[in-house]
């Protein structure tokens, strides 16, 4: 079993989709909490439009709220970006309060055995986590990604 990380800002829904073929993903994991993006540049990630395609390219789809961050913890991202005058577009990093409240209410309570185990279960070899942020450091993608290196398992950010 393979993971894979991929966001959606700087692409465009070919290059989005090629990503996911070329590299034979078979499992797609939207870890995010709301499942929809403002505006029609990235209307081909919302819900619907997402599972349908990705039922076209054979491609399992699962919505994991349970690794989806919290409105809580989004808002501590969301001041530390005001803050920095920064658009969640254009973010590069994750800000340490985030980092470390994401840790103790999610990832600790996560139970990863079980998502493994239901993985297995459904025939997953390379799956993919999606968030929509382009530069995985600057997502909640990369702790999960974080975690799962430390349990053994390998990443790569599309």
């Amino acid at each position: 079993m393979k993971f894979h990380t991929i966001g959606v800002y700087g692409s465009n829904e070919q290059e989005y989709f090629q990503k996911l073929i070329e590299n034979n993903i078979d499992t797609f994991c939207d870890i995010r909490q709301r499942r929809g993006v403002r505006g029609s540049k990235y209307a081909f990630v919302n819900s619907n439009r997402l599972q349908r395609k990705l039922n076209e390219l054979d491609i399992k789809y699962g919505h994991i709220l349970d690794l989806a961050p919290t409105k809580e913890i989004r808002e501590l991202q969301k001041e530390v970006d005001v803050q920095k005058g920064e658009l969640k577009r254009e973010r590069q990093v994750l800000g340490q309060v985030f980092k470390i409240e994401y840790k103790n209410r999610v990832l600790k309570t996560f139970d990863f055995d079980a998502f493994i185990n239901k993985l297995d279960e459904t025939g997953a070899n390379k799956i993919v986590l999606f968030c929509v942020e382009e530069m995985p450091e600057a997502c909640h993608r990369s702790l999960v990604s974080d975690k799962l290196h430390s349990l053994g398992y390998s990443i790569k950010h599309l």
